[in-house]
């Protein structure tokens, strides 16, 4: 079954487009890694969320160990406040089939 992560990114005030531009760097190569179904930015005023999918939960270990995310924490650095907060989800599955799930 699919493993989806949602990691909440909270920019320093007035830094949110440099995170948003070091996402936009590593995310090429977090979609070329095996097992990645979905890397897909999003945002609103004040924190940045990434939702991820993957196939296997080892396929989302050795994404968490690859150089893109070594280069993405680098990036992020002066930009962040803080730690993401990363929480890998299982799914519950309601209603339609299709629009009760991410999968």
């Amino acid at each position: 079954m699919p493993v989806v992560v949602v990691a909440v990114i909270t920019p320093l005030d007035g830094h949110r487009q440099n995170v948003v531009d070091a996402f936009a760097l590593v995310s090429p190569r977090v979609h070329d890694e095996a097992g990645c179904e979905l890397y897909a930015l999003h945002h609103d005023a004040e924190t940045v969320v990434m939702i991820e999918r993957w196939t296997t939960k080892e396929d989302l270990a050795a994404h968490a160990a690859g150089a893109p995310i070594g280069q993405l924490n680098a990036l992020l650095a002066d930009h962040v406040t803080g730690p993401s907060v990363v929480s890998v989800l299982e799914n519950v599955p309601l209603g339609d089939p299709v629009k009760g799930t991410v999968q």
